[in-house]
């Protein structure tokens, strides 16, 4: 199935062994269950029978992509949770797993009979992953919340984007992934913790808390020095140089911001005396005149290709690097010798090419060991009988 090494499919991973059930959709919860499905637990999906997750018909092209990504190690089990007979089923898996991981409105799971706490009483190893707009408490709890709205909340949308436009969208769902990640991050240190105490826990994860958590210094910067930070386009303001430069051919990232890298980079240019001039040797100087100093770099860097430029950068153990994207990436000696991007067989797509898991591991690897459910409830049965040892019947 996967045309990496053998020791990434056939490898259990980290967390073989961990059961955990998937009652999530969109992408907040499925992002944080093909997390954990790639450090290797086994993820059953629970879908709506009539419909399945939307994501199944998210993404670009005539078959959407995106959810042979984020289903990937999964099964799906057809469950209609509005009914008692849905609800009855779900209880048993989740009391046989280990994690359950959900991304419904605060007082969903409560209303169709899986309230966590019961699921604990019944389950106390039970680690149980909320992902929520707001979190489970507070005024705010009870609003529906996406990955947007979080990001708005937590200081990310106010500070992407030029400063003359409106505030920007980074271009991919960052507050879902973020708030999964952390989800997935709660859920591995109570296993963890689990090991001591012999109890599960609840992780509440909120889509803003999680966007605010990578925000730096935005909130001493503002209580303590009075500085708001706003819209500054591709540049770090007071950070300099560290920004996106013209070439001949294309755009270019340098990060020279350091002192010692800076006189590197002025090496490069042919202008070493910038170095030691006034207005520029420091970091506070730099910072101060950020707009002439990148109107410099930008007078050099546009009179080169970027393959000059790159040889320049290099030579000089300057920080700096292309714009990628898909295709580029895939074109990319590095990406291939990292096996960052990995080919699978994929029963819908057929050969397809997508991310592979990280972090790399060096004696449990993390792998794809199964392409995402191409039918909705496909694994119903085989779960059923495998956890509870019965057959899945009418359910």
């Amino acid at each position: 199935m996967d045309s990496a090494k053998p020791s990434q499919t056939e490898s259990g991973g980290s967390l073989a062994g961990v059961r955990v059930v998937e009652l999530g959709q969109l992408i907040a919860g499925p992002f944080c269950g093909q997390l954990l499905g790639d450090l290797g637990a086994e993820v059953v999906k629970v879908e709506a029978p009539s419909k399945g997750d939307p994501m199944r018909e998210w993404g670009q092209g005539e078959t959407p992509t995106w959810w042979r990504v984020i289903a990937r190690n999964k099964y799906s089990v057809g469950l209609d949770l509005r009914t008692v007979e849905g609800q009855a089923l779900a209880r048993e898996l989740i009391l046989k797993s280990d994690i359950l991981i959900e991304n419904f409105r605060p007082g969903t799971l409560e209303k169709w009979n899986l309230a966590p706490e019961d699921l604990l009483h019944e389950n106390p190893r039970l680690i149980v992953v909320r992902v929520s707009g707001y979190g489970q408490t507070g005024p705010y709890s009870s609003r529906a919340g996406f990955g947007g709205i979080g990001e708005a909340m937590g200081g990310w949308r106010g500070i992407v984007g030029d400063p003359d436009r409106p505030p920007s969208r980074m271009g991919v769902s960052i507050g879902d992934t973020l708030a999964a990640t952390y989800g997935c991050m709660g859920a591995l240190a109570a296993l963890h913790e689990r090991e001591r105490s012999g109890k599960g826990q609840i992780i509440d994860t909120s889509l803003y808390e999680s966007v605010l958590q990578v925000m730096e210094a935005l909130i001493p910067e503002w209580t303590v020095c009075g500085h708001k930070r706003t819209r500054t386009g591709s540049r770090l303001p007071g950070i300099a140089p560290s920004n996106v430069y013209r070439c001949k051919d294309g755009e270019y990232l340098i990060g020279a911001n350091q002192d010692t890298v800076f006189a590197r980079l002025c090496e490069a240019m042919g202008r070493p005396e910038l170095a030691s001039d006034p207005e520029y040797a420091g970091h506070i100087a730099r910072g101060r005149n950020q707009d002439e100093l990148d109107a410099i770099v930008e007078a050099w860097t546009s009179q080169r290709t970027i393959e000059e430029l790159e040889a320049a950068m290099i030579a000089h153990g300057v920080p700096a690097g292309r714009i990628y994207d898909a295709e580029t990436m895939l074109a990319d000696p590095h990406f291939a010798a990292r096996e960052a991007i990995v080919t699978i067989d994929d029963p819908v797509l057929g050969a397809t090419q997508m991310q592979a898991p990280v972090p790399k591991f060096s004696r449990t690897p993390s792998g794809i060991r199964r392409p995402a459910p191409r039918e909705i409830g496909q694994d119903t049965e085989e779960i059923l009988e495998r956890w509870l040892g019965r057959k899945a019947g009418a359910a």
